[in-house]
This record gives C-alpha cells, sequence and structure tokens, in this order.
C-alpha cells in the first residue's frame, strides 16, 4: 500500500527545495530535487509532483489546483450517490404505486433482497426521504432479531396452501374462487388475507379475453322461439341445456369444440372436438355425448342455442324431434341470448386454450379438454352454485356422488 504523506511534510519539503533553488541560482531544478529528496528519504518524481502542484495553486502554472480537484472529487462522489439513489428507487417502484405505506413483511423482504448491493442503512434512508412511510434501518434490525410470530407462521403455511390449490386448479383461481377452496379446505381466513397471501405467493386468476363471433347463421331456416328469454334457470337437472361451438388455434388449423351444458347443475354434460364444424362431425357428437351420459328420458327437456347453421340443420332438429326435445333458439349476433354457453366458451378458452397455449395438434386439444371438462365438473368451484362444483350440486338432487365418463363421447345411434 503506497504511503500517505502528512500535508505539513509535502509542504515542508516543496519549501526546502524553493529555499535551495534561490540560495543557489545555477542549482539545477533536477539536481536540487534529488538532494532534497534523497535527505527527506522520498522518491525525486515524487517532490517533483508535489512542486508541480504547489506552482498550479499559486497560480505560477497552469493547471488543476487542489481546490478545484476536490471540488470535481464531491461531485463525482455526488453524482454515484444519486445513480445508486435511482436505481433503488426503479427497484421499489412498486412502493409508490398504491399510494399507500407498504405492508410490513414486503419492506422486510425488499431489504433482504437488496441489501448487498445498496446496505441496509442507504436503503432505508433513501425510502423514507422519498415519503413512502418505509421501514427504518433500527426498525428493520428489530424485525428481524425478533422471533416468527404465530401470525406470519401461519402465512407462511397457507401460502404454500395457496400456492397448491392455484396449481391443482389449472392456476387460474382469482381471490374469489381461493378463499372459496381455503374455506372448504378447512382453513378460516378471510378474503383480503387471502388476495394479500396469493400475492406473497406471486399467484392471481386469469382474465376473459374479448369475445370472438363464430355463430354463422341460416338466413332462409326457420327458427325456433326463444323459449328461454335469458332465464337460464332449472329447478332440476336434464330440464333445459344449453349449447354452442367456439374454437382454437393450432398448428394444424382450426379445432372446433362444442359443448352441451345442463342449466341447473352448471355442469357439461356433453362435449366435441373436431377439425371441423359439420354438423355430423361437431354439434350432433356433442349432443349424442350429453344423451348417452344422461341415461335417462329427455322428452320435454329444452335445448337452447343461438342461430348457427349447425344447430338449425335437419339432421339436427330430426334428432331433436327423435328424443321429444324441444328447440329454443335465440337471436343473431346477441352473446345474451346464450348467456350461459357463452360463459363456459369463455372459461374454457381463458382456463385451458390461453393458459396452455401454443396447441400443436387437434388431437392435443382434445386430450387437454377432456382433462378441462373432469376437472370442472369435479373440482372448478363456480360461484353461482354457492362455490359449490357441478358434480356436488348435481349431488343434491339425486342423492349420489355418481361421476360421470367424459372421456370418449358417443356416437350417433344408426
Amino acid at each position: 500500500m503506497p504511503r500517505q504523506y502528512p500535508p505539513e511534510f509535502r509542504q515542508r519539503c516543496v519549501r526546502m527545495l524553493e529555499t535551495a533553488l534561490e540560495a543557489d541560482v545555477e542549482l539545477s531544478e533536477f539536481e536540487a530535487i534529488r538532494q532534497v529528496a534523497g535527505r527527506q528519504k522520498i522518491a525525486e518524481e515524487t517532490l517533483r509532483r508535489w512542486r508541480r502542484k504547489a506552482q498550479v495553486d499559486a497560480g505560477q502554472r497552469r493547471g488543476t489546483s487542489s481546490d478545484e480537484h476536490a471540488e470535481i472529487r464531491r461531485l463525482k462522489k455526488r453524482v454515484a450517490e444519486l445513480e445508486q439513489t435511482n436505481e433503488l428507487l426503479k427497484s421499489a417502484s412498486a412502493f409508490f404505486a398504491g399510494g399507500t405505506r407498504p405492508a410490513h413483511d414486503e419492506m422486510i423482504a425488499f431489504i433482504d433482497t437488496h441489501r448487498d448491493h445498496f446496505g441496509v442503512e442507504f436503503i432505508c434512508r433513501t425510502l423514507r426521504a422519498a415519503g413512502v412511510g418505509f421501514l427504518t434501518s433500527r426498525g428493520y434490525r428489530a424485525a428481524k432479531a425478533r422471533t416468527i410470530s404465530a401470525r406470519a407462521q401461519r402465512d407462511a403455511q397457507l401460502i404454500e396452501v395457496i400456492s397448491t390449490i392455484h396449481a391443482d386448479n389449472f392456476s387460474v383461481y382469482g381471490v374469489k374462487k381461493m378463499h372459496a377452496a381455503l374455506r372448504r379446505a378447512g382453513h378460516d381466513v378471510g378474503r383480503e388475507r387471502t388476495r394479500r397471501l396469493m400475492r406473497c405467493a406471486g399467484v392471481q386468476g386469469v382474465q376473459r379475453a374479448a369475445k370472438v363471433f363464430t355463430t354463422r347463421p341460416d338466413p332462409i331456416a326457420s327458427v325456433p322461439a326463444d323459449r328461454v328469454n335469458r332465464r337460464f334457470q332449472a329447478d332440476q337437472p336434464n330440464r333445459l341445456w344449453v349449447v354452442d361451438i367456439t374454437y382454437v388455434r393450432t398448428w394444424q388449423g382450426f379445432a372446433y369444440t362444442a359443448f352441451v351444458t345442463d342449466a341447473c347443475t352448471r355442469m357439461i354434460v356433453g362435449w366435441q372436438v373436431a377439425s371441423t364444424m359439420r354438423t355430423e362431425d361437431l354439434p350432433l357428437q356433442a349432443f349424442n355425448h350429453a344423451v348417452w351420459q344422461s341415461g335417462t328420458d329427455l322428452s320435454g327437456l329444452t335445448h337452447h342455442s343461438d342461430r348457427g347453421s349447425q344447430y338449425l340443420s335437419l339432421t339436427y332438429t330430426d334428432r331433436l324431434i327423435e328424443l321429444g326435445i324441444i328447440p329454443s333458439v335465440g337471436t343473431v349476433g346477441d352473446s345474451y341470448d346464450n348467456a350461459l354457453a357463452e360463459s363456459v366458451n369463455a372459461a374454457y378458452k381463458t382456463e385451458l386454450i390461453r393458459h396452455r397455449r401454443p396447441w400443436r395438434t387437434v388431437e392435443q386439444v382434445e386430450l387437454a379438454t377432456c382433462e378441462w371438462v373432469c376437472w370442472y365438473n369435479h373440482q372448478r368451484l363456480h360461484e353461482a352454485l354457492g362455490y359449490r362444483t357441478p358434480a356436488e350440486y348435481e349431488a343434491t338432487f339425486t342423492g349420489t356422488s355418481h361421476i360421470r365418463e367424459t372421456a370418449v363421447p358417443a356416437l350417433a345411434p344408426t
């Protein structure tokens, strides 16, 4: 490590050098420096620099003075501090979004994450000056020294439970359904606490996208009356079925999915995935799947659809007549007239299709749809059913917990 000479020593050496030069006008600067440096046991170049600096400070030589050097060092230090402050404020930008004091645990976690880079004192001093009511360094150290509270231990357990429930339910549950799922699992927790712990766990619900219409109306077909009039309610299963078709983009082209949903239980009672929208290949197969699963007389059931040409085709309507089912059709381009079926489609697209894309083949979509329908019927909580599953709600009418087969849609009878 280089020696640090005190300022008094430097001034004395320079003064001695100037005295030697004044005493002997024939003495060269080089020889004078050699003599004084040797007596003071310092390097000749060091003494030469000291003299040059003293001449600059006295205005005898052009250059940057000591005061100017000190000011430059001070400004550089200030710039470095401001850059570090700016970097810290960018890292803590989430604390400024809400306009309120951050949660205590969030502040502790932030300091733990960034303390090695910024230091505890700097983080706390800077963020408190920013006006967000941040923790003091003393408060941070006191919090770290305290034993973990029972509430914090309980929060850590619930965060693990929340992460598991979220993963087991296609990672789609938001606060309401997560709260209901926790209560069903025996955890006495409030909704706001659930919201906070979901945020700590880094999980959130999915959001539905805008509706894209796939209905292709037949302008010349005779249309049955709308017998539902947007009242998607039934007092028993197999009294009202709603149907609709949606699409999925794959690398092979479009895949189309048709659902049949029971308005009473919200159960998906029939479904089909195909690469075409032909009546015989898609909606009729889904309908026959529902008929096969019901295993009962369906005469008097109301079948509600939009004005898609597939549902108004002769083949499809003949099948309805054969089973004694009453057709009902909504208006064109009005999703409210088939809101329940549209809701199922929206859930399907949000919770499965967009969540797991891209899709390579129609067969891949079919397999994933089978898995989703099984989860939808037997595990997914429905707000309209009091946060029960369709299977549980159906059991209140049938007195059984019968699990329907969903893997292989039934073919139409020949």
